[in-house]
Formats: structure tokens, C-alpha cells, sequence
């Protein structure tokens, strides 16, 4: 019997502060995100996501190794998070605008309209976020490509569109009106963006040049 219950208190996980909690994880994302927005990223204190989240420092380094790495997992988590679902709609202009629709729900959040700029600035001055950007877009643009097979597959695209600027071309708008100039459009806008970025989508067509 007292065999048993060694055996029993080796296989029982540990309890209590050592054991990382989701939901103080979760308190931790939240409280890095509104700091970084009311601070931006330079100025970003450790010491006061803690605080935010009710928790202690260690609680921070029990998961993560520095501030860099901190970003890094919340930010993935995040892009997991505001991913665009795969929608199959009849056209390829529906299909567009529900992924606007989407976006635009991600964009309208005060804390994503806030940080976003600042992300990209820190990209520009630090390879290490510029790194984390990357695979947090990359993942996103997997997506889309989906969106232009299903088109091709279709036949509303050419096989031979320009993927890298049909990519761009599917957000990029909404996220200049919206990010840039601080505009939320309307549903209307929504629906003529669609029809504009389907055209340009059409025509963003790798022309083959004849051989000299």
C-alpha cells in the first residue's frame, strides 16, 4: 500500500504558481496588448502587464523568456485568433466580401487599430519583430490563397494571376481606409470595394512575354 501511494504522488501533476493557468495566460495577452496600446511597444513595462493581469513578474517569466518573446506568442496567438475562416461562397466577389466583412470586424477593434501601426514600426527598426510580422502574415496570406484556388478552380481567375500582388490587393484598401486614415466603412463601401478589388483581381494577370 505505501508503494501505491508513492507511485500515486509521482504521477500527480503539480499544483498551485509552478503550473502555468490558461486563463492567467490569458489575463497576461489581454494586459500586454492595452499596454502596448496606450504605451506603444518601446516603452512597454513588463512590470505593469503584471500588474494589469493581477499577477506577479514571475508569472511572466515562469512563460516566457523576455519582452521579444512575449510579443511573439501573443501576437501569434492573436493572428490565430482574428484568422479569416474559410468561406465557400458562389462567386468570387461574394467571397471577397465576406473576408472584407471579416476584417473589418478585426479592424474596428480600438486596441488592433492602435497596435497595428506600431507593429509595423517596430518591424521596420527590428529584425526580430519584423521576423514575428512575417510569420503572422504569412500564415494569413495561406489563407487567402485558398480564396484565389477556389476562384481559379472556378474559372473566375486565371491561372496565371499575380499571386503576390492578388494577395495584396484583397486587404489592402480597407486596411489604408481604415488603419491609416481612421475611417470605418460602411457595408455599401464594403460592397463596392469587393466589386473594385474582384476587377483588379481579374486583371492582375502575369503577362507572358514572347521568347527574342
Amino acid at each position: 500500500m505505501e508503494r501505491n501511494r508513492s507511485d500515486e504522488k509521482t504521477r500527480r501533476k503539480p499544483s498551485g504558481a509552478a503550473v502555468p493557468r490558461a486563463e492567467l495566460t490569458e489575463a497576461l495577452y489581454r494586459a500586454f496588448f492595452e499596454e502596448w496600446a496606450e504605451r506603444g511597444f518601446s516603452a512597454l513595462s513588463l512590470e505593469r502587464v503584471a500588474a494589469r493581469a493581477g499577477a506577479g513578474k514571475a508569472a511572466i517569466y515562469r512563460r516566457f523568456r523576455s519582452r521579444l518573446a512575449f510579443a511573439d506568442a501573443a501576437i501569434s496567438t492573436l493572428g490565430l485568433r482574428i484568422a479569416l475562416p474559410e468561406t465557400e461562397k458562389p462567386t468570387l466577389e461574394e467571397e471577397v466580401f465576406a473576408l472584407l466583412l471579416r476584417a473589418r470586424a478585426v479592424l474596428r477593434h480600438p486596441l488592433a487599430r492602435r497596435i497595428l501601426p506600431d507593429l509595423h514600426a517596430e518591424a521596420a527598426r527590428s529584425e526580430e519583430m519584423r521576423a514575428i510580422n512575417d510569420r503572422v502574415a504569412a500564415a494569413r496570406r495561406e489563407q487567402a490563397e485558398a480564396l484565389l484556388d477556389r476562384a481559379i478552380c472556378r474559372g473566375e481567375l486565371s491561372e496565371e494571376v499575380d499571386r503576390e500582388l492578388a494577395l495584396d490587393l484583397l486587404v489592402a484598401p480597407l486596411y489604408w481606409r481604415m488603419v491609416v486614415r481612421g475611417v470605418s466603412p460602411s457595408r455599401g463601401d464594403l460592397a463596392m470595394q469587393s466589386r473594385a478589388i474582384t476587377a483588379g483581381l481579374k486583371a492582375a494577370v502575369n503577362e507572358k512575354v514572347p521568347p527574342q
